[in-house]
């Protein structure tokens, strides 16, 4: 097993054809779900977090969505669900970067377009702030300036790691208002949808160039949790649930409340809807009458 997990972070580390190809998503305040649910065979002994990475979700995505499967020999011939749709975060104004912790997922918003990437975040104890910021740096080939407290942790780690393959940090990054919080991307493409770093937010190395050359300096950035969302397309109501541990919230209350928010709660069946908070599979599910 353990072999096996090591050429499986080879595979993740050299990973680069047949990637998922990114699109910037049409959106509106009527229509608030974006892409859609795929399907796929799994092919030999690929894993989850292989495929996964070949999709653009995270670990917690696909394995949320395919409780019953092995993360690491899931099955050949296995049907495979791709959690590529998601409800657009409840927010004030769909502006630039929004990362909604709960289901580990950054959201960038242009004027009518939307494009949405897998992150991973803080590890417990070391969580990523919530809050309110903006991109004050950009920087490519970024050299990591290791902080104390890790060097305490881990002594054996220069103070300064400069840009290269065995760097944290990534190909590049963008430093937000709170100095020591970036957005970057990772030499350890296994830890995205995963609760693992110092509080950053990490990127698959071949997506933080993408991210980087749209994202202007100044842009917002929300950090939010929010392990409930609810939304609307095409005349149906639609409820998407993840698991978090951290959040000490009612969740019956919150999807209530959205659903309220938005003026559909008359509209939902509610055995539809408790069915989905009780499976917190992290996809959208139709909760219409």
């Amino acid at each position: 097993m353990v072999f096996r997990f090591l050429v499986i972070l080879f595979c993740l580390f050299i990973f680069s054809a047949d990637s998922f190809a990114y699109e910037a998503y049409s959106y509106s305040k009527n229509n608030g779900v974006i892409g859609e649910i795929k399907t796929y065979a799994v092919k030999g002994e690929e894993s989850l977090i292989e495929i996964a990475r070949k999709f653009g979700i995270g670990y917690n995505e696909i394995t949320e969505a395919n409780p019953r499967l092995d993360p690491f020999i899931p099955g050949n011939g296995k049907t495979v669900q791709i959690s590529t749709q998601w409800i657009l975060p409840d927010v004030a104004a769909y502006e630039g970067i929004v990362i909604n912790l709960s289901e580990m997922r950054l959201y960038y918003f242009t004027k009518d377009r939307v494009m949405t990437y897998a992150i991973g975040i803080g590890d417990e104890g070391k969580d990523t702030p919530v809050g309110n910021f903006k991109i004050v740096d950009k920087i490519i080939n970024p050299p990591w300036v290791v902080p104390a407290s890790i060097r305490k942790e881990r002594p054996e780690l220069p103070k300064v790691v400069p840009p290269g393959p065995n760097n944290p940090l990534g190909s590049h990054a963008m430093r937000l208002s709170r100095p020591s919080i970036l957005i970057h991307g990772t030499d350890k493409p296994f830890a995205v949808g995963r609760k693992a770093s110092h509080g950053c937010i990490r990127l698959y190395p071949e997506d933080i160039p993408d991210l980087f050359k749209v994202v202007p300096n100044k842009t917002k950035v929300a950090i939010i949790w929010q392990p409930v969302k609810a939304g609307v397309s095409g005349g149906k109501v639609y409820l998407e649930v993840h698991k978090d541990n951290s959040m000490r919230i009612n969740y019956f209350n919150e999807a209530v409340r959205l659903l309220k928010k938005n003026n559909v709660y008359q509209d939902i069946d509610r055995t539809k809807l408790l069915a989905a908070l009780k499976e917190k599979n992290g996809i959208p599910v139709i909760i219409s009458k």
